[in-house]
């Protein structure tokens, strides 16, 4: 889920759908990405230009859609699998910081970050399958501050990880989290947003709820429970924040969206 500059909602669902809302529900429009017999995308965001990516996991690329929905094939990043530079694995998300640079998170053969060139020309990668720190177990999901650091949802880690990856490489500059399902620990963390403020929102896929951390990780809230009907969640698998920065969750396995204030 990723929500624009008007305050639009985009989801793509299981079924490789890309689907726009306004903030109220009501539909405006959808597309299908181009196949989805490996699987389906599972990552969205917008590049400076207003112009949607799409991390198709399962093809092993970054497609680039406009607004309205159409694909832009020859901005596609990737598209073949391996684990040499410019090749990618299961796709998960993308970012582009205030440079045009783009960084793609991956895991399968290997979990890592490689970071492009606003051209898609391939600069460096950083990470690795493991548990120790600037190591990845499934990069989940990306998002990008004020300062261009790179936060990563370190999903079957059950942390965040934060680096600065200016120049040819990237530096560990803080982390947080840890296994649980006390306030400030997390569960399976697919999804992060950031507000501007200081502020960053972490949807658990594990423990069916979102929290609202400062940028060093001190917990200053929880919402959500397991279930199905209105303010439970299961398995919420994305937050997204608007221009008022209402907070959105993907409520996956609910098949809906739910608005919240935290």
């Amino acid at each position: 889920m990723a929500i624009d500059a008007q305050d639009d909602v985009y989801i793509v669902d299981m079924t490789g759908r890309i689907q726009v809302f306004q903030t109220d529900g009501q539909y405006l429009r959808g597309w299908r990405t181009p196949a989805v017999d490996q699987g389906k995308p599972c990552g969205l965001s917008f590049a400076r230009d207003g112009n949607l990516l799409v991390a198709d996991t399962h093809y092993f690329r970054i497609l680039t859609y406009t607004p309205q929905g159409e694909l832009l094939e020859s901005r596609t990043l990737g598209g073949e699998s391996g684990t040499g530079p410019g090749q990618f694995n299961f796709v998960t998300d993308v970012v582009q910081d205030a440079q045009g640079c783009f960084y793609v998170a991956e895991y399968g053969l290997c979990d890592r970050v490689q970071k492009f060139a606003q051209d898609g020309r391939y600069l460096f990668q950083w990470g690795g399958r493991g548990r120790a720190l600037g190591e990845f177990a499934r990069p989940q999901s990306l998002a990008v501050d004020a300062a261009d650091r790179i936060w990563v949802a370190d999903a079957c880690n059950h942390r965040i990880q934060i680096f600065a990856a200016t120049g040819s490489e990237a530096r560990l500059v803080g982390w947080w989290g840890e296994e649980g399902d006390a306030p400030g620990q997390l569960c399976y963390p697919y999804g992060i947003a950031l507000d501007g403020l200081g502020h960053v929102y972490v949807s658990e896929f594990g423990n069916h709820r979102v929290q609202k951390f400062t940028e060093d990780g001190r917990s200053l809230g929880c919402w959500g429970t397991g279930g199905r009907r209105a303010g439970e969640l299961s398995s919420p698998w994305a937050v997204a924040l608007d221009s008022r920065r209402r907070v959105f969750i993907l409520d996956t396995y609910n098949h809906r969206v739910q608005q919240i204030r935290l």
